[in-house]
């Protein structure tokens, strides 16, 4: 049957293969299974049909796979035994034999449908390629242009790929508009339409926030400092003045004692803070010391407020406060959100207490108890 141009699909074989990584059995099975398919398509058969390619010559076979029957029930796929004899006579009936077909123009239908699957195939390896690549890239900040910004989801040209940023992604209190530069942490690299992979972005995740003191602290980046954990709540811009807008804590603790790691992530007169704060526009960020201690690793948390003691069961991981009453709204923060804070960085429960507050609750218990003790006495 006239043959595929070999030269070009010796070529291409050898870049899917070299460049693309695809190996040339699996381009020549594919090419073979879409043959079969046009073969269908084009002479409306129902034939049990198989097609080969020759790799070497680039000329194609097909089969008609017919069953050796000593009666005919169906003939589109059996054949006599007498007939099947003709082409080999050592086979037996229930056996299965190969007869070639020559359809009429199929080697032209044969170059096309090659030359599809080739096409094919190299657009999924691109994007096989582009999807690893990407993948690789989880938990990194890259840049981006806003494409598109008119929806609750952003779309960032990334370069070779669009960001995607969902709403729940997104810092409530920024604005994004088409032509804006932003940076974003990969959280997910997913197959898309047509299998084209697309980047999940976050500018909300704590992991964000992580990865931005890891560029811009070297001790961090360095493995120096490390950071225990992150908290954020970025409030919510609908509330208005009720809202107490974007903030972060983030605990950090250094082996070395020699090593300040507070005052590293600060910098001298707070520069590198600045500089990570500027990027969150103006989220505020408070820096605490990491402590094994949760009683002192949770009173740094609840910082800037003062605590006066605090009662941990660990257990339950709840932990009772105590704070002087003029720093009780200051531990509790506006809306909560410094306690919040403090429960999301350390992993516990948290129950603030002032001081008029804990006395009297000690109080009532003396009282609870001096009732019961009466009452068991009569």
């Amino acid at each position: 049957m006239k043959a595929i141009d070999n030269k070009e699909l010796e070529q291409a074989l050898i870049l899917l293969e070299k460049e693309k990584g695809i190996e040339k059995k699996y381009l020549l099975e594919s090419i073979e299974t879409a043959l079969v398919t046009a073969y269908k398509r084009n002479y409306d058969s129902s034939d049990n049909v198989k097609v080969t390619l020759d790799e070497e010559t680039g000329e194609t076979h097909i089969y008609a796979i017919k069953e050796v029957a000593k009666r005919v029930t169906n003939p589109i796929l059996q054949i006599s035994m007498k007939e099947a004899q003709k082409i080999n006579p050592a086979v037996l009936a229930g056996e299965t034999i190969d007869i070639e077909i020559v359809p009429k123009n199929f080697g032209r239908i044969a170059a096309q449908t090659a030359k599809q699957v080739i096409i094919q195939k190299l657009r999924e390896a691109e994007r096989n390629l582009t999807f690893g690549e990407f993948n690789e890239r989880k938990g990194e900040i890259l840049s981006g242009i806003v494409q598109k910004a008119d929806t609750g989801v952003i779309i960032v040209d990334l370069g070779k790929l669009e960001g995607i940023m969902p709403k729940k992604e997104q810092i409530p209190s920024e604005t994004y508009k088409v032509n804006d530069k932003i940076k974003g942490y990969v959280v997910d690299v997913v197959r898309g339409n047509k299998g084209n992979p697309q980047v999940i972005i976050s500018r909300a995740c704590p992991d964000f926030v992580k990865k931005l003191f890891q560029l811009e602290i070297p001790e961090i980046y360095e493995g120096l400092i490390e950071v225990k954990s992150v908290a954020r709540d970025l409030g919510n811009k609908e509330k208005g003045a009720n809202d107490p807008g974007s903030r972060c804590k983030v605990a950090v603790a250094s082996a070395d004692e020699n090593i300040d790691p507070v005052g590293s992530c600060v910098g001298q007169k707070g520069v590198r803070i600045q500089n990570i704060i500027n990027e969150l526009h103006g989220e505020k960020i408070d820096v605490i010391e990491w402590n094994e201690d949760p009683s002192i690793f949770i009173a740094s948390a609840l910082l800037p407020a003062q605590v006066m003691a605090v009662d941990v069961n660990e257990e339950e991981k709840q932990a009772r406060v105590i704070v002087k009453d003029d720093q009780l709204s200051l531990a509790i923060g506006k809306s909560g959100q410094n306690a919040r804070l403090a429960a999301r960085l350390t992993g516990w429960k948290i129950d603030i207490k002032s001081e008029t507050q804990f006395r009297e609750m000690l109080s009532n218990m003396e009282n609870e108890e001096e009732t019961e003790k009466q009452e068991k006495e009569k």
